[in-house]
């Protein structure tokens, strides 16, 4: 017997794709306001960010509507902040959560033979991880 329920895993999603689209505003917050001459890569970095949480959500609505829920639209607050430094350890700090939960969420789609989703999903942590190394790349990390 699998240790999650599609309901459970259909509401896990909705969560995820409601850190995607706060993961899609918060960068373009972000690239909005970042100063400096030494940031000015980093916010088309940003941009670029932002239209890739896009489709990770719309990827992400896509499989919970073939699951047979309703995806969610709700957004939860974006971080913010003043200082350069302090927005891209916000923005390396959602993609760590992000790329946490989805190593576990591929864990629970395989549970429920769900291949194809794990395989989405596997496609989006990708995409997640070199996000996290362009933020600690630009941190000095």
């Amino acid at each position: 017997m699998p240790g999650i329920e599609k309901e459970k895993l259909i509401e896990l999603l909705n969560k995820d794709l409601e850190l995607e689209y706060t993961a899609m505003v918060q960068y373009t917050q972000h690239q909005g306001v970042l100063k400096g001459a030494m940031y000015q890569s980093m916010q088309k970095e940003l941009i670029i960010h932002a239209q890739e949480e896009l489709q990770h959500a719309t990827t992400l609505a896509a499989q919970i509507d073939y699951l047979g829920g309703a995806p969610s639209v709700k957004v939860p607050d974006a971080k913010i902040s003043g200082d350069n430094e302090t927005m891209l350890k916000q923005d390396l700090d959602g993609e760590n959560d992000a790329i946490a939960r989805y190593i576990t969420r591929i864990r629970q789609a395989e549970e429920l033979n769900l291949y194809h989703l794990a395989q989405q999903i596997r496609n989006i942590l990708a995409v997640e991880q070199e996000h996290a190394m362009d933020l600690e790349q630009a941190l000095g990390k």
